[in-house]
C-alpha cells in the first residue's frame, strides 16, 4: 500500500472515524483504524467498536492499492501535528508504515488487518428513510440529553426513535425527565428502533462535520441500523428492549399553565442555581403570581430571588425543582416563547411550545 494525499483531508477523516474508536478495550485491534487504498483513487478508513463502525471514503493518489491498520490515537496525533501539504503513507514489510511529510519522516508498527473486525453488512437495497439531516440533529439535541447515563437502567441509556406514518418521534428519559421532539417526514411504513444516547450523540457530531449534503439515508434490519450521509457510512447496534410506554406518562390535566420568555426565564434560573449548587440537588424553588414568577434559592453561602414576568392562567402554585433538569430544556429549545403546564407541588411539570406540539418534557418536581 503506498498512497499521497493533503494533511487536512486526512486529518479531517481521521477526526471522523475516531468517534468509533473506544479506549475501554484490552482488544488491541480495536484501538486500530483501518485503512484500504484502491485503484480507483479512493482510500476508506474504518474504525469498530462492536457497538458502531464508521467508514469514511476520500480521495488520494493511489501509487500502490492495499491495506494496513494502524494505531489510531498515534497515528491520528501524527497527522494532526504534520505540516499542512501533500502526506505520504506507505506500508512495507513486516507491518511497518512510513509517514513522511516535507522534513518530516515516521515509521510506526501497523496491526494485523487480517484480525480487523467486519462492520457488519447491510442490504443497502433495504426500505430506505431519508431525512433531513438538520432535523435528525436538531431532534438529538432536544432528546438525547435526556436518556439515563447508568449503564445498569438498560434500556433507558436509549433513545427511542418511533417512525410513523408521515411523522418522526425521538424520546429519551432518565427516570427524573422526559424529553420527546415531534418532526413531520413523507414515509408510509411505522417502524421503532432504540439507539445508544452516546451513539446518536456520536452520530450527531460526525453529520455536524458534513458540509454540503443536506440529506441522510436510515436503512433498518431486526438488530443493526445503517446511517448515509455523502462518503460516509455509519453501522450501529440497535438496543433489544421494549422502551417505557412514555404515552402514558405525559400528563393530560393542569391546573396551572404558565406563558413565559424562554430566554428570561433560562437568565434568571441559571442566576439562582450559582446558590443552588452549594445546596442539594441544585434545588430552587418557584412560586407563581397573576403577572409574575419568583425564582428563590437559599444555602449556607447565601439566599437569591429573581422574578419573571409571565402570562397566568388557573390557580398559584409554590415547587422546588433541580435547576439543572429546567436548564438542560431551555438550552436545546430554540422557541422565543414556552408554556408550563403545573398541576401540584409533587406532580411533574410539562414543558412545551406555546403554539404545536413540536417538543414535550416532563420533569419531577424536588419535595420542598
Amino acid at each position: 500500500m503506498k498512497f499521497t494525499c493533503t494533511q487536512q483531508t486526512l486529518s479531517k477523516a481521521l477526526n471522523t472515524v475516531s468517534k468509533a474508536v473506544t479506549n475501554r478495550t484490552t482488544i488491541p485491534i480495536l484501538k486500530g483504524i483501518l485503512l484500504d487504498a484502491t485503484e480507483d483513487g479512493k482510500l476508506s478508513l474504518t474504525a469498530s467498536d462492536m457497538e458502531i463502525s464508521i467508514e469514511k471514503k476520500i480521495d488520494v493518489d493511489v501509487i500502490k492499492p492495499g491495506k494496513a491498520v494502524v494505531q489510531a490515537k498515534l497515528f491520528s496525533d501524527i497527522i494532526r501535528k504534520l505540516s499542512s501539504g501533500e502526506v505520504l503513507i506507505e506500508l512495507k514489510e513486516n507491518r511497518q508504515i512510513t509517514i513522511k511529510n516535507e522534513t518530516s519522516q515516521f515509521n510506526i508498527a501497523g496491526l494485523p488487518e487480517d484480525e480487523f473486525p467486519g462492520t457488519g453488512e447491510m442490504d443497502e437495497d433495504s426500505e430506505k428513510l431519508v431525512f433531513e439531516k438538520d432535523m435528525f440533529k436538531d431532534m438529538i439535541k432536544k432528546t438525547s440529553f435526556a436518556a439515563s447515563i447508568d449503564e445498569s437502567k438498560g434500556i433507558i441509556v436509549g433513545v427511542l426513535i418511533e417512525i410513523e406514518e408521515n411523522s418522526i418521534n425521538m424520546v429519551a428519559l432518565d427516570g427524573f425527565r422526559m424529553a420527546i421532539a415531534r418532526e413531520m417526514i413523507k414515509n408510509s411504513s411505522q417502524k421503532k428502533i432504540i439507539i445508544a444516547a452516546k451513539i446518536l450523540n456520536d452520530i450527531n457530531k460526525i453529520i455536524s462535520e458534513i458540509e454540503g449534503e443536506e440529506e441522510l439515508t436510515l436503512i433498518l434490519n431486526n438488530k443493526k441500523a445503517l446511517i448515509l450521509v455523502e462518503n460516509t457510512r455509519i453501522v450501529l447496534r440497535l438496543l433489544e428492549g421494549e422502551f417505557i410506554k412514555y404515552k402514558d406518562i405525559v400528563p393530560g390535566n393542569h391546573k396551572c399553565r404558565i406563558k413565559v420568555k424562554r430566554t428570561a426565564l433560562m437568565e434568571s434560573i441559571e442566576r439562582a442555581s450559582i446558590l443552588a449548587k452549594e445546596g442539594k440537588n441544585n434545588l430552587i424553588k418557584i412560586m407563581t403570581g397573576a403577572s409574575s414568577m419568583t425564582i428563590t434559592s437559599r444555602s449556607e453561602e447565601g439566599d437569591v430571588k429573581e422574578e419573571v414576568s409571565i402570562e397566568r392562567a388557573g390557580n398559584d402554585l409554590e415547587i422546588g425543582f433541580n435547576s439543572k433538569y429546567i436548564i438542560d430544556v431551555l438550552k436545546v429549545v430554540d422557541d422565543e416563547e414556552i408554556v408550563m403546564d403545573l398541576t401540584t407541588s409533587v406532580s411533574p411539570c410539562l414543558i412545551r411550545p406555546s403554539e404545536g406540539d413540536a417538543f414535550e418534557y416532563l420533569i419531577l418536581p424536588v419535595r420542598i
